[in-house]
């Protein structure tokens, strides 16, 4: 069984500057972390394989210092890692952060599984899965909450739907977007981490891909435009009211004709 799991840096803290002009979060010099839902998706690949056997890759892209988090995902069991670095591929959108990611995964080759996180905090979408499914041409299913049984050709998942739960049979190879229930993340070990310290993490370019056409990536091959981006600004007023029931309540009746909610 061989599985990949897409993992992101993104953000520790929700102070981040924004590009006004290009509509991009400015990530330099920032305190980053794997996305909290890219490690379930990793305790469930480190899962399957512990089970069934196999081997777990990471695949992301960013710039250098995601190594990190390729480094955090071997000391928690993932076998193989590597990187899409290239000033090419900044500024994008879902849709260019699937199709290198896609490249990326043609590159790797042979692959029976892929995990995702349902969504990432920074870009909170949910969309890079199903797209980067669509350009792998591979049946995929979202939200999954729980692998019921993991076979020889197949996986068969509980997902969340609107109304409920599904359970769902898919065939190899599929992709699978994980929701937090799906699993919990083990803490990285301090083993794997000296056993993993000189490991190789594989950095690929746009040139190592098999497309190499830059005007579908980055900012060139996003055809989604932010028209503004602005950091949102937080204004909190604080009111202390006394008196007896019958006059706060008064009161909370005028502030509600007030603020229009009645």
């Amino acid at each position: 069984m061989k599985i990949a799991v897409c993992i992101k840096q993104v953000p520790s803290s929700e102070h981040v500057d924004v590009d006004t002009e290009k509509g991009i979060l400015i990530r330099n010099n920032l305190e980053n972390k794997m996305n909290p839902l890219d490690l379930h998706a990793l305790e469930v690949g480190v899962n399957i394989k512990e089970n069934v056997g196999g081997e777990v890759s990471v695949i992301s892209m960013g710039p250098p210092q995601a190594t990190e988090i390729i480094k955090e995902a071997y000391s928690i069991g993932a076998d193989n890692g590597y990187l899409l670095s290239d000033r090419k591929f900044a500024g994008a959108d879902v849709l260019a952060t699937s199709h290198a990611l896609a490249e990326g995964i043609k590159k790797i080759g042979g692959l029976d599984l892929i995990l995702c996180g349902k969504l990432t905090v920074d870009g909170d979408t949910a969309q890079v899965g199903p797209e980067l499914a669509t350009l792998l041409n591979i049946p995929h299913i979202i939200a999954v909450k729980e692998i019921v049984e993991c076979k020889e050709d197949s996986i068969v998942v509980e997902r969340e739907m609107e109304n409920g739960t599904q359970i769902v049979e898919v065939k190899f190879p599929c992709l699978l977007t994980i929701d937090k229930e799906a699993s919990e993340p083990r803490l990285p070990s301090y083993i794997k981490m000296k056993e993993s310290r000189d490991r190789e993490i594989k950095i690929f370019s746009m040139n190592d891909l098999e497309d190499t056409n830059e005007m579908n990536y980055g900012l060139q091959g996003s055809p989604t435009k932010v028209e503004n981006i602005f950091k949102a600004t937080s204004e909190k007023e604080q009111e202390l009211w006394t008196g007896d029931g019958e006059v706060l309540g008064d009161k909370f009746s005028e502030k509600l004709k007030e603020l229009k909610f009645i």
